[in-house]
């Protein structure tokens, strides 16, 4: 029996598989949980990724300037903005989650970010309503962004507590369920553009994605109603304080977590920039240039489970490790052959290849992240690191690799940037393996 002391000391460190809470679903019902917390993931993030998608359209209703170049930096800004906000709802719905049930946090996150695509579905344009247009458009991004900061961690958390021995392949739908979502999202974008004059875009067009996440929203919350709620074990012998108990033991699980995250956001928002990129820097059409999107998003969805299950086999670090110091040597000299090339062909196989080196990477991604915290808190932890991280290497990725272009010229800059965070992931990896023992 352990002391005071023990358990005092407990929750400072992530408690392994035999710490995990003894009652567990049935195979049957883990199975729906896991494909309802995957379903309602890629709906969030289907809502999420049109945004970006879609920045040129809703620069020129919402941004208008003489400048094009100026109204998609200040649409990008606004994809920024509503990341600001992420950590805030990491917390307050982490933190809610972990507390009331991570069903419960579930199911909130997916009613606040059907509220936030209502807005950006219906919201008036400039030359309608003037100010206000922008300023609706800022809030819906900051009420989708609050939501999108408790999905992570509870759905992570969720997923993971299906079944301790094979966290590496449940937590890799995490991952999976955010490349179905941008998949939807391109291939939406991608018929849109090709059917529609680009008038008909800039005038209707770009609403028809969000119209659909309205439609889709009520189906993933009825979905999450159904799911069975996973019970944890909390401590007795003092009120369950998740934010407090997160900052006062596990700030380094914090660290590692978002630092292990970084090369992977800023990777997934690059891919999210790529079909811009390719229509103002390479001149391509739009509708082939987000048809290379759903080639990433394909690999995404279908590879990234593959990549869990090897995790759990032959280990999480050695497939991480290997594939993050690829893309640091890769990244640059893909980006000048791209440039280079200002072909569809080029174009695709990038994708390829870089959809394929983040699948590698971030399929044991949300375990490894998981491990970094207790259990109790795990949904808190998840949500603030990941947030966090996302926040600094993430939102606003798409708005500094445009500057960058801009500023300097060189359309590889998006490309050095890439690099420099994949160091710092890979810094963040060794301090896992070394301070945790995380493999």
């Amino acid at each position: 029996m352990s002391t005071p002391q023990q358990q005092k000391q407990s929750t400072a460190r992530p408690l392994g598989p035999a710490d995990a809470p003894q009652a567990v679903p049935p195979s049957a019902a883990a199975t729906r949980g896991i494909v309802a917390a995957t379903i309602g993931n890629a709906l969030e993030w289907f809502d999420i990724a049109i945004y970006a998608l879609l920045a040129i359209y809703i620069g020129r209703n919402f941004f208008p300037s003489n400048d094009p170049g100026v109204e998609l930096i200040q649409a990008f800004a606004v994809f920024g903005v509503s990341y600001l906000i992420r950590p805030l709802g990491g917390l307050v719905l982490g933190s809610f989650a972990d507390r009331h049930g991570l069903k419960k946090g579930l199911t909130v996150t997916i009613r606040l970010m059907v509220l936030g695509t209502a807005l950006l579905a219906f919201m008036p344009n400039y030359g309608t309503i003037g100010i206000l247009a922008p300023i609706g458009i800022v809030l819906a991004r900051l009420i989708q962004g609050f939501s999108a900061g408790g999905e992570f961690g509870a759905a992570t958390a969720y997923l993971i507590a299906q079944n301790g021995k094979r966290k590496g392949f449940l937590g890799s739908f995490q991952f999976a369920s955010q490349g179905l979502g941008s998949l939807l999202a391109a291939i939406f974008v991608a018929v849109l553009t090709t059917v529609l004059t680009d008038a008909q875009m800039t005038e209707w067009g770009w609403r028809i994605p969000f119209l659909f996440g309205l439609l889709v929203g009520p189906a993933g919350f009825l979905i999450r109603r159904e799911m069975q709620e996973v019970p944890v074990v909390r401590p007795a012998e003092h009120k369950h304080s998740p934010v407090r108990d997160v900052f006062a033991t596990q700030k380094t699980g914090m660290l590692l977590a978002g630092g292990a995250l970084a090369v992977s956001t800023a990777l997934n928002f690059i891919l999210q920039y790529m079909p811009t990129f390719a229509i103002k820097e390479l001149g391509l059409e739009p509708g082939i240039s987000f048809t290379s999107l759903i080639i990433t998003g394909v690999i995404l969805t279908f590879g990234t489970p593959v990549v869990g299950h090897l995790s759990d086999k032959y280990g999480r670090m050695n497939i991480m490790v290997p594939t993050v110091v690829v893309l640091l040597l890769a990244v640059v000299p893909l980006f000048l052959w791209v440039i280079s090339a200002k072909s569809f062909l080029v174009l695709a196989l990038v994708m390829t290849i870089l959809g394929l080196l983040k699948a590698a990477y971030f399929g044991a991604l949300p375990s490894v992240m998981s491990d970094a915290f207790d259990p109790r808190t795990r949904a808190t932890g998840l949500s603030f690191s990941y947030n966090t991280a996302v926040v600094a290497f993430g939102g606003f990725t798409p708005m500094i690799a445009a500057f960058l272009v801009q500023q300097t010229g060189q359309a590889v800059a998006p490309g050095y940037y890439l690099g420099v965070v994949a160091i710092i992931s890979l810094v963040a990896l060794a301090a896992g393996v070394k301070v945790r023992g995380i493999r």
